[in-house]
């Protein structure tokens, strides 16, 4: 936006302002809050807190680095009267579990390691973050944020100390903070239609069975060497090996193939022609397939093994039988891309494949949220002030959805805005 745009809109910023961080306790930190907004908003190719106080005709570095690095302010009640605001008027199809990247020089930024750098795409130096975003084919909007932090942090005291990294704070996996997120937020109230994510957390299978567990639908991402049963392989319980031997226990008796091999037994024949929607140079079309299997491996078996024996002492063998998405285009010698899901057996193809696709929105949003508004431009190396900086550029980044959305709808009231949100800092 340039300056004649974000002077058209600071009423309706104030406005923002005034119910988004009604949490934060003094009038000079929420004045702060919403000059950092319209410094991340406005026309700059830099938005680190140097470059937008100078663009600002009231910008004060000083003031605006003691908000974000020094200040106190809990940035979790903000992040959910965002998400309050923001779920009705997105109507998501999907939340989105992603994570991103940022490239760091020097070692004392927090959570900073040699590690894959999605941005840079090889292992670099870099901060990575894992978000949940709510998201439809018009708009998306992140509902939580988590700084990962590498195991190399877990025992370094004297990082952990300069970088104000809570003591509580400790090396916790992608998957277990994107498990975190959907508990933060199931606690206040928000529940995904469906989780959507890419490979990197779909072929996990602790987090597919923690959300089937926890009752969430999912369309996942997989890679093409996850195994599967076929939907109509069954266990079979061999001979007792003499009257003293063991009792066997019933298992499948051929190894599991992968999903690549599924996919490519079906035949080409087998793949229909669907549009999942309208691109910007017109309707985008593949060729899909989906048939029901029963996903293998310890790491699946071993959490319905131990259920059925706490519950009833046996284990029939059967393995649960879920969704194979997959995707075959018409010019490719294979197919490319695979999901599963534990949506209904009778879900509509047309809507496993809509549900699958709708990750392409975060990707348009995030854009906007690391070339426009800087999310990637924080210079500071604490760990209160990456997570107040997150905070700021979602809730611009909200800010202008409701603007593009819904320009005259108030606000739903929340009563979250008229009272204190218990501090929760990880």
């Amino acid at each position: 936006m340039d300056a004649h745009e974000v002077k058209r809109v600071r009423a309706a910023l104030a406005l923002f302002v005034a119910d988004v961080f009604a949490s934060v306790p003094r009038k000079d930190q929420r004045a702060k809050g919403d000059c950092y907004l319209r410094g991340l908003m406005l026309d700059g190719r830099r938005k680190s807190i140097q470059a937008m106080a100078a663009r600002l005709p009231d910008g004060n570095e000083q003031n605006l680095q003691q908000f974000v690095n020094q200040s106190t302010w809990d940035p979790e009640p903000v992040q959910r009267r965002i998400a309050e605001r923001m779920l009705p008027l997105i109507r998501p199809t999907a939340w989105v579990i992603n994570d991103v990247s940022v490239p760091k020089d020097g070692r004392m930024s927090a959570g900073v390691a040699p590690q894959y750098c999605g941005a840079l795409g090889k292992r670099a130096n870099c901060q990575v973050a894992v978000s949940v975003h709510a998201a439809s084919d018009t708009a998306s909007c992140p509902l939580q944020w988590r700084l990962f932090l590498p195991q190399e942090w877990a025992s370094d005291t004297d990082r952990r100390a300069v970088t104000r990294i809570p003591p509580e704070v400790t090396h916790r996996e992608k998957w277990r903070l994107a498990l975190d997120m959907l508990d933060t937020l199931a606690a206040w109230g928000m529940t995904p239609p469906v989780v959507v994510a890419d490979a990197a957390y779909g072929t996990n299978a602790y987090l597919r069975t923690a959300l089937s567990e926890g009752g969430l639908a999912y369309v996942l991402s997989i890679r093409s060497d996850v195994s599967a049963h076929p939907f109509d392989a069954k266990p079979a319980t061999p001979a007792r090996n003499g009257p003293t031997g063991c009792w066997p226990q019933p298992r499948y008796r051929q190894a599991a193939p992968s999903v690549a091999a599924l996919a490519t037994g079906l035949g080409q024949g087998a793949f229909t022609p669907l549009t999942w929607r309208n691109g910007s140079r017109g309707d985008l079309r593949s060729r899909f397939a989906a048939v029901r299997v029963r996903p293998a491996g310890k790491a699946v078996e071993r959490p319905i093994r131990a259920a059925a024996s706490a519950e009833q002492g046996w284990w029939d063998g059967v393995l649960p039988d879920c969704w194979l998405l997959i995707e075959w285009p018409a010019d490719a010698d294979v197919p490319t891309d695979y999901w599963l899901s534990n949506l209904p057996a009778d879900t509509p193809i047309a809507e496993l494949v809509r549900l699958a696709k709708v990750r392409w929105r975060i990707e348009h949003d995030y854009r906007e949220l690391k070339h426009g508004l800087g999310l990637d431009h924080f210079e500071g190396r604490s760990w209160p002030g990456w997570h107040h900086h997150v905070t700021l550029v979602t809730a611009a980044h909200a800010f202008l959805t409701e603007q593009r959305l819904a320009p005259k709808v108030p606000a739903p009231v929340s009563p979250s805005t008229k009272s204190s949100t218990p501090s929760r800092t990880s």
